[in-house]
């Protein structure tokens, strides 16, 4: 068998021949294989991880690759082919990991779970995001006031609400203008008077969830003071 060179001759001893297996978990390639070329050739790619060398450059961006196959899948970037296709909603990806990853829109599955709350996302990115509620990191700075946040999208809508004139959502019944498009929903409720929001418990309902969260408080002790303290 081939064995990759970065552990030959090594002085690193385990206590088990199962210990050695699972962490150095080396590259073994089995000799019936040899005669097709096929052994060596992946021998040598991933020696390439141990030595940095990346041979492949993409001739749009010059982007340097390892191997022949992430040449091939970057250059869909700028190609546009996308021959990934979703069976349920039918759109299309440039990767096959992209695709794996809209699937769980479709079957729910959150694989990544937080160890700290036990809150479970679909996506290690939005897992990474929310770690920040626990460690208090806030990377993205306002910068018209200094305010910091978690979330690039806080930020942007801290801007949009604080720092922003723009309002471009109008009442159809009244012309009072708003800066987002669920700010102005809420307004009309108060036109039509309609209470989207029901108690799960009893019989009321509410037009805005803070007056179904407040009640839930009150009426039911379900929730937490930090609403009632927010909102009163």
């Amino acid at each position: 068998m081939l064995v990759c060179c970065a552990y030959v001759g090594s002085s690193v001893e385990f206590e088990t021949e199962a210990d050695s297996k699972d962490k150095l978990e080396l590259l073994e390639i089995n000799t019936e294989d040899i005669h097709t070329g096929t052994s060596s050739h992946h021998l040598a790619v991933h020696r390439r991880s141990h030595s940095g060398e990346k041979p492949f450059d993409c001739c749009v961006s010059g982007k340097q690759c390892t191997n022949a196959g992430d040449l091939v899948k970057h250059s869909r970037i700028h190609s546009g082919k996308k021959p990934y296709t979703c069976h349920v909603c039918d759109k299309a990806f440039g990767l096959s990991g992209d695709l794996n990853r809209h699937m769980r829109v479709h079957t729910g599955d959150k694989p990544y779970k937080c160890q700290v709350c036990g809150i479970v996302f679909s996506l290690p990115g939005h897992l990474n995001t929310h770690m920040r509620v626990h460690t208090g990191e806030k990377l993205y700075k306002c910068s018209l006031c200094n305010k910091s946040f978690s979330q690039s999208c806080v930020l942007q809508r801290h801007k949009h609400h604080v720092h922003s004139n723009r309002r471009p959502y109008h009442c159809p019944d009244c012309g009072k203008m708003f800066k987002t498009n669920s700010d102005m929903k809420r307004h009309v409720r108060t036109h039509i008077g309609a209470k989207p929001y029901s108690c799960r418990h009893c019989s009321e309902f509410f037009m805005l969830p803070d007056q179904l969260e407040r009640h839930l408080l009150k009426s039911h002790n379900e929730g937490s003071l930090f609403v009632l303290n927010t909102f009163e």
